[in-house]
Order: C-alpha cells, then structure tokens, then sequence
C-alpha cells in the first residue's frame, strides 16, 4: 500500500509539472511580446546602481525559531525616528531601491531606515516550509524591531506579502501600536487572502497543487519540478508586476532578478499562506494610528478594491491609488510613493518639526 501510495503521489507530481509547463509556455509567450515592446523604448534608468542597500550597515537578525534575517539600515541610530520596510512575496529588500535613495535624501539624520529581507528571500536563510505563513512573518519583524529598534517612535512600510505582515504583527502585539509604532503604511497589500483575485483564481489549478505538496512533503522531488514550477509562477508574477509598457527595462530586468533568485520552496510555500492568511482583525488596531493605503489601479495580484476595503477600515488613513500602476508601484512609480510616505511621516510625528517640509527643499535637486 506505501509503494503504491508513493507512486500515486511521484505520478501526480510528474502530471502536474507537465501541467505547469503547459501553463507556463502560453504565459511566457505573452510576457515575451510585453517584455520586447518594453525593451524598445529609452531607458531612464540605464546605469543605475540598484546594489545600493548592499553599501549600508548590514546585521543579522535571529528570530526564535532560530532563522537568520538579512538586515540593512542607514542614518543615525538616534534619529527621531525610524521606518521600517518588509518588501513582499519573491522580492528582496532591494524592491524598495527607489525610497532608499530619495527617502535617505529627503530625511537626512532626522529618519533611521532599516530594511530586512523575508525569511527565505534574498540574503536571509531559508526556513521549514510549514513556518512560512503570515502570522511567522509577523512574529519574524517583531524580532527585527527588537533587535534593531529597541526603542524610540516606529513607522512600519510593507508592501505586498510586507503589507501583510505589518497585519499580522498588528494583530498579534497590538500594544505597540499607538506608543512605539505611529504610523504604518500598506502597499499592494490586502488584509485577506486573494483567492478572489485573478492571482488566486490562476493559481487553483493542479499543477501548483502538485508543486506545493512536493514542497511539504516529497522535497526530493522539488529539484525535479524546479523549472517547471518556475515557468508557472515567474510569468504570472512578471504579468502582474506593472501596469504599462512604459517601464525602463532596466526596472523591469532588476525586478525579474529578485523574483528568478527566490527558492523554489520559497516561492511555493508562500502560496498557500497568500491564498489563506486573514489578518482583517488586525485593521481595527491600525485604526489607532496614521496610515497610508497605496496600490496601482492596474495590479492584478491585489486590485485596488482590496485597498479600498483596508482604507475604509481607518480612521486617519491617506488612500492613494496611483493611475496605470501594477502591483510593483514603488518601483513604476517611485515619486507618487516616496510623497505618501513622507506626508504619512509628517502626520505621524506632527511634533517633530525638523520632519517636515524637507522634501521642498531637495525636490530641486532630483
């Protein structure tokens, strides 16, 4: 009965990676023709140097179940304040490149940043596949605020799977919020799971069904299903990343890297936590501080009425829904997003006067 079991199970697995590369040639094709238009127009952001984050203070950071987290951080560690950013699913901390570089700019000494990278992504360890799940991320920034911000005023960032983990955490230390943690910001994100987006509905299919329990419970076979998973995932990812043509590829090429670089476990694993998590508890702890609701109106893995919903939710919240953006709209659209950031900063420390206005000044020199 066990080798039967088995073979049913190796059988299924080999059915659904042919699934998978069957999906994933169709979705291919299209991203291709998208990707070749792009490539054709100038490109404004030839040359520049996406590595910066990899020039900051690094540190790492072990959460109690014994991962260890990447982190990066820069200004003073005395600074009034210190923002906090968990990038989102298949990303890495370098998907806020854009708000490192003018943010850093904007603030000066009067802000610390401290970035970390999700466990499983990018320079931090993979974990069990079992810890991947949202409320395990709100538990991991719990341990990155900790470590890096023992005291002084918070504001937390997340975008996407970050987004929900700022939820999680608000629901499960919810005693922050109001005294060290002032202000958060939700980007792309949704305070339940997208089954009813598209995402969730391409998803359902038994191909990734296959992949996942492969994952969990037959990890010998993920190296076999290693590109086809990929080829089903990756392009669905690209598809929904921006919302035009209109993006320089050198964007689009650094974006592609973070999301070709994630395990394969990882990018499976998570999944499932996207499809499930409910963290909608959590909003109504948000409500005691000011918040920032952005997402572009054409993204695809979290559509805009999620952050509608969110933002209807709270009481001292700044909705921003930027026009033609896809779910990568700190990176599409970095300006519209560093302006929300800095007013909710603004809002959040209304008593720190040396805070504010500063944008004016240097929006000259961009």
């Amino acid at each position: 009965m066990a080798d039967n079991s088995r073979r049913w199970r190796t059988g299924g697995w080999l059915a659904g990676a042919a699934g998978v590369a069957a999906i994933g040639a169709i979705a291919g094709t299209t991203i291709a023709r998208s990707m070749t238009r792009r490539t054709s127009r100038d490109d404004p952001y030839a040359g520049e140097d996406f590595e910066i984050l990899e020039h900051d203070h690094s540190s790492v950071v072990v959460t109690d179940d014994g991962v260890e987290l990447a982190v990066r951080d820069v200004g003073p560690r005395d600074a009034p304040l210190t923002v906090v950013f968990a990038h989102g699913f298949c990303l890495r901390m370098g998907s806020f490149h854009f708000q490192r570089a003018r943010l850093a700019a904007e603030w000066g000494d009067q802000v610390r940043m401290v970035f970390y990278d999700q466990r499983g992504h990018g320079g931090s360890a993979e974990a069990p596949p079992q810890t991947y799940t949202v409320p395990r991320l709100g538990r991991d920034l719990e341990a990155v605020l900790a470590a890096t911000v023992p005291i002084g005023p918070v504001v937390l960032v997340g975008h996407s799977m970050g987004g929900m983990t700022v939820l999680a955490h608000a629901r499960q230390f919810p005693q922050h919020y109001g005294k060290r943690i002032v202000g958060a910001a939700l980007i792309s994100s949704a305070a339940k799971g997208v089954s009813r987006s598209p995402l969730g509905e391409i998803l359902r299919n038994p191909a990734l069904e296959a992949v996942q329990f492969s994952v969990r419970y037959a990890p010998s076979l993920v190296h076999r299903g290693r590109g086809a998973a990929r080829r089903v995932i990756a392009p669905i990812l690209r598809a929904a990343s921006y919302g035009t043509d209109a993006i320089s590829p050198s964007v689009v090429a650094f974006s592609e890297a973070m999301m070709h670089a994630t395990p394969v476990p990882t990018m499976v694993g998570f999944l499932h936590a996207l499809e499930v998590h409910d963290e909608s508890a959590a909003l109504t702890t948000l409500a005691k501080i000011p918040t920032l609701v952005a997402c572009g109106d054409h993204d695809l893995l979290t559509p805009a009425g999620y952050s509608r919903a969110m933002a209807a939710t709270l009481w001292d919240c700044e909705l921003v829904i930027v026009p033609g953006a896809g779910h990568l709209v700190q990176l599409e659209e970095p300006d519209a997003i560093d302006e929300a950031l800095v007013r909710l900063v603004e809002r959040a420390t209304p008593r720190r006067a040396g805070l504010t206005r500063r944008r004016r000044r240097k929006a000259g020199r961009q």
